[in-house]
């Protein structure tokens, strides 16, 4: 899968490069944002950048700019649509909504993130499928629905409160961080790595001691998400580094 990812945007880079015009991925996942992050590093001569119609959206389009865009020239409302949902008596939840505009024919990859409060939506969605969407979504669950274009720039980004953990650990690798981050000990931080429970970055890891940066996300299954925001810049006399964590409320 991650292969075919990376072949898809080897073809895209090359099409940007070849006839000066932007090209575009799906909606990616978190995990898959971050692999071709890392792949544009060496793997491509355009400006590659993500964005997901607001700022801090989950789900972003990839972008290849060709050399002579500059990124501040970049509309991202070319390729990316918002719709704002209301429902009538009733509040459907993001599983609701998305699976309706599924059933649709809609494929997730062109759906990026669905925000939720209370009756209302805020869908975005790829340009191709927003008519579809607007002129064919009425009912979500047992709620009628109402639904309006919306600009990108109207969007109000949700507020994700965080709390800061800091703790220190004698070298800054997965079950250490993940055991401190979570207030696990550090066996049980071990377990729940080797039975697949952890995602560093969206992705699964099952390596203990996988080096933890600045700015990696890590998910634990049932306890909850936390951002890696100081991997241990600062270290005590005895040489145990000082980690600060976000943990996401």
């Amino acid at each position: 899968m991650e292969d075919e990812l990376i072949r898809r945007a080897q073809d895209l880079s090359a099409r940007c490069g070849r006839t000066g015009s932007v090209t575009s991925t799906h909606f990616l996942t978190p995990a898959e944002a971050r692999t071709l992050s890392d792949w544009a590093k060496w793997g491509t001569d355009c400006v590659f950048l993500l964005h997901g119609g607001y700022a801090g959206a989950e789900r972003a389009v990839g972008f290849f700019l060709p050399d002579w865009m500059d990124e501040s020239d970049f509309d991202p409302a070319e390729t990316i649509c918002a719709l704002a949902g209301t429902a009538a008596f009733g509040a459907p939840g993001h599983r609701d909504w998305l699976g309706a505009i599924m059933g649709l024919g809609i494929g997730r990859e062109w759906l990026g993130d669905i925000l939720i409060e209370e009756n209302r939506a805020v869908i975005l969605c790829l340009a191709s499928v927003q008519q579809h969407v607007l002129l064919n979504l009425d009912k979500v669950g047992r709620c009628g629905v109402k639904l309006r274009a919306l600009s990108l720039a109207d969007i109000v980004p949700p507020e994700r409160a965080m709390s800061e953990r800091s703790f220190s650990v004698h070298s800054a690798r997965l079950d250490a961080v993940c055991a401190g981050a979570f207030r696990l000990s550090r066996s049980a931080a071990a377990e729940a790595i080797a039975a697949g429970l952890l995602s560093l970055n969206y992705a699964v890891c099952t390596k203990p001691d996988t080096a933890v940066r600045a700015g990696d996300v890590l998910s634990l299954r049932g306890r909850g998400k936390a951002a890696v925001l100081d991997a241990g810049t600062r270290e005590s006399k005895k040489g145990r580094r000082f980690i600060t964590v976000g943990v996401y409320q």
